[in-house]
């Protein structure tokens, strides 16, 4: 009976021990994309107003047209990589987040 209590305070321990090291990995991983985002809300935030300077500033048409044309193929690639960056570290956080439990799933799946 002794033994089956200690098993169980182990049990115990470790599961706080892994719920401790995924709340870290999470709380990096989730302050790592909110750091992105604002990042590149401020540098969307600032072309977009470089770009309506220039766009009151022009002279014909023409030029208006072509500013706003680089303006929005470059604010649609910068989305993109922006998009696959952002997905990358979702993909890693589930990965990092995961670590910590595949010993008990490998223990559980091996009975």
């Amino acid at each position: 009976m002794l033994q089956n209590i200690e098993e169980m305070q182990k049990l115990g321990k470790e599961n706080v021990d892994l719920a401790m090291k995924s709340f870290g990995t999470v709380s990096k991983g989730v302050q790592a994309i909110a750091v992105e985002f604002a990042d590149y809300s401020k540098k969307s935030f600032e072309e977009g107003t470089a770009a309506a300077e220039q766009l009151f500033g022009a002279r014909t048409l023409d030029k208006a047209v072509e500013i706003q044309s680089a303006y929005f193929k470059s604010a649609y690639e910068g989305f993109v990589a922006e998009a696959t960056k952002i997905g990358e570290l979702y993909a890693d956080l589930a990965k990092e987040t995961y670590k910590p439990y595949e010993g008990i799933i490998g223990r559980f799946s091996a009975k």
